[in-house]
């Protein structure tokens, strides 16, 4: 039970962190730059998340940095507007 307990704040941060990421990955005018600020933005939220959950920060920067920036460069100028 203690377990479970533990555990629903973690997802909850960890979807919060990935919504986030996903919505700052489309920062940038090309492809390039829209991968390359995902890639910062999901290495710090990936280091940052497993450094809350106790796990490696390396590991979690790396895994982070990866999906950012795929997300970063699957996305499309259009898909978010910050102007």
């Amino acid at each position: 039970m203690q377990t479970q307990l533990l555990k629903a704040p973690r997802i909850l941060a960890l979807s919060a962190i990935v919504a986030l990421t996903v919505g700052l990955a489309g920062c940038g005018t090309s492809t390039g730059e829209r991968a390359t600020s995902g890639a910062g933005i999901g290495a710090a939220v990936g280091a940052g998340a497993a450094a809350a959950t106790g796990g490696s920060v390396v590991q979690g920067a790396v895994i982070g940095g990866g999906v950012g920036a795929a997300t970063g460069a699957a996305t499309d100028a259009d898909d978010i507007n910050l102007e």
